[in-house]
């Protein structure tokens, strides 16, 4: 039995390796789990922790809250994202096959990328998908 979650996540942390090695940056995997990222980029004497989010597009859109859920018997849990324990989140979209970068530090709770212009026009606080396709080297403490 095939667990879908798992198969997604595991393609998206694929698809985020393939996009920082094209780019020059040297990745690194956690040899424990469960860690609060998911790979570490490195350049320039820069390491930069990622947690990867596969993310498919809804209504020209993708959308990431930083928070992390499980299901145990007791029901389901969530936790807010440590935001000081990772750098950026790459937000993975398969309809888009590209990768997107954000920090956390620099939102609220989520964060919602514009993959197409809005039906109604509205540029006001939005954010362009386009903007987020590189990890920036400024990124890590």
């Amino acid at each position: 039995m095939r667990h879908l979650a798992k198969d997604k996540g595991g393609l998206g942390v694929a698809k985020v390796h393939a996009d920082l090695v094209s780019k020059g940056f040297t990745v690194l995997f956690p040899a424990t789990a469960p860690a609060p990222f998911d790979l570490v980029a490195y350049d320039g004497g820069q390491f930069h922790r990622l947690q990867v989010r596969y993310r498919s597009a809804r209504g020209g859109a993708v959308t990431v809250k930083f928070q992390s859920m499980w299901t145990d018997r007791n029901g389901t849990h969530t936790t807010p994202t440590d935001k000081t324990a990772v750098d950026a989140v790459c937000i993975y979209c398969p309809e888009t096959d590209r990768c997107y970068y954000v920090r956390p530090a620099e939102h609220g709770a989520s964060v919602t990328l514009r993959i197409t212009p809005s039906r109604n026009g509205q540029h006001s606080g939005v954010l362009d998908a386009a903007a987020f396709g590189e990890l920036t080297r400024t990124t890590s403490r």
